[in-house]
């Protein structure tokens, strides 16, 4: 019987193990991890955002500059066959109110436990607290393990070993210099749904009394914007919140792709906020000029814009004291409030990362063209996607794909003429 080894034990990697199982090849499963699925558990700590139910277009579009690669692998794979899986597995879904789409019970171990028991019944074996290390002279997969190294050899390999974001879960990028030193092309790791730290050209960061206040604070019901230097644009409406040097949150991870290319280019980002994003600016203009009498600026602002808090405060992050009683300087400030953004804060802390193994070296069954027999799956792919189901998605369907790339290739192998002396 044919052999394969798949090497990380994410959603990536366990669904191309379920592919191989599935067409009756002997399947192993290594990690370096005491467990598997690490990172897909503490993704449903929250409720797990199992997928997106909008149309596919919309979804495909999510995906940026990689959208064709990820299309073609959605077409196999996407919301509508996730939904059916895991209801296969005994676990219902539903959309939210946004869109996302959960688990019933919005808890990740129960569909883990279901997929793991599934695994193991058709033969699947685990192998923990396996780090691989590469190959030895003669191809064979090396690992370290508590007992030592450890030599494996199979007839296809799936590597599904994660992005470099969650280093304490496994997902530490440490596979790249491993695939580079086979030619392998790899583009290096970025944060990605990422914060950032502010600053300007005095100083770093918030002031010390913004950061003291108002750290771990919201913004909420706002808007955001920014255009980069190549004419891409971002709009959108959501919140986000202050950091102790910066901004981070749903809001700010959507455009985060966008901003932190944009400061690789040009050493800075800046984006629009816009404070009031219900209000127009010529209603904004008429109430700032309202006739306050003897009631203070900052009462004034909350009596008639509703503007308190981390809204009022921002304002002033900005704004000089003579700036602030400008009244057209500060209507046009509380509708569009620059944030310069000078740095995305480290790729350990970010939710997910960019780049990886380039599409351009792997064939369309997700193998590499340097490396006959091994397949490429998940976040270790060079390709990034805003949260809200897209991610695991993405990583399911690449791992689908390079399950049923590793099957194809051991039936051409099977097939293919025995030649004798």
């Amino acid at each position: 019987m044919k052999t394969a080894v798949v090497i990380g034990g994410g959603p990536s990697g366990l669904m191309a193990a379920e592919v191989l199982a599935g067409a009756g090849v002997v399947v192993q499963v290594f990690d370096a991890m005491p467990s598997v699925g690490r990172k897909f558990l503490l993704a449903g700590k929250g409720g797990l955002n199992l997928t997106h139910a909008e149309g596919a277009d919309a979804f495909a579009g999510r995906f940026g500059a990689r959208r064709a690669q990820i299309e073609a692998l959605l077409q196999r794979f996407g919301s509508e066959r996730s939904r059916a899986w895991a209801l296969e597995l005994g676990v219902e879904t539903f959309v939210g109110t946004s869109g996302r789409v959960f688990p019933k019970d919005l808890k990740a171990a129960p569909l883990l436990r279901a997929w793991l028991h599934r695994l193991r019944a058709s033969g699947v074996q685990f192998h923990m607290r396996h780090r691989w290390t590469g190959w030895d002279v003669q191809n064979a997969l090396r690992f370290e393990t508590p007992q030592g190294a450890r030599i494996v050899t199979a007839d296809a390999v799936v590597l599904a070993l994660g992005g470099g974001s969650w280093p304490q879960l496994g997902s530490d990028g440490a596979w790249a210099p491993l695939l580079r030193s086979r030619g392998v092309a790899v583009a290096p790791l970025l944060p990605s749904n990422c914060g950032f730290d502010v600053g300007t050209q005095q100083r770093m960061g918030w002031t010390e009394l913004f950061s003291s206040r108002y750290a771990g604070q919201p913004f909420k019901s706002v808007a955001i914007s920014c255009r980069d230097s190549l004419g891409t644009s971002f709009s959108r409406r959501g919140e986000f919140v202050a950091t102790q040097t910066g901004v981070e949150g749903s809001l700010v991870y959507a455009a985060s792709a966008l901003l932190r290319d944009e400061i690789a280019r040009a050493g800075s980002a800046t984006f629009s906020l816009d404070l009031l994003p219900d209000w127009s600016l010529e209603k904004v203009q008429a109430e700032v000029a309202h006739a306050r009498g003897s009631r203070s600026l900052a009462s004034h602002l909350k009596s008639r814009l509703g503007l308190e808090g981390i809204k009022a405060a921002i304002l002033h992050e900005v704004l000089g004291k003579e700036q602030m009683h400008d009244l057209p300087t500060l209507a046009a400030t509380i509708k569009a409030l620059p944030i310069r953004l000078v740095a995305p804060r480290p790729l350990d802390e970010s939710i997910s990362s960019a780049g990886g193994v380039l599409f351009e070296v792997l064939d369309q069954q997700l193998m590499l063209e340097q490396l006959p027999g091994v397949f490429c799956a998940g976040e270790m792919l060079d390709w990034e996607a805003p949260t809200g189901g897209y991610l695991l998605t993405a990583s399911m369907a690449s791992g689908f794909a390079a399950g049923q790339g590793a099957k194809r290739y051991l039936e051409s192998v099977a097939d293919a003429p025995q030649h004798t002396d």
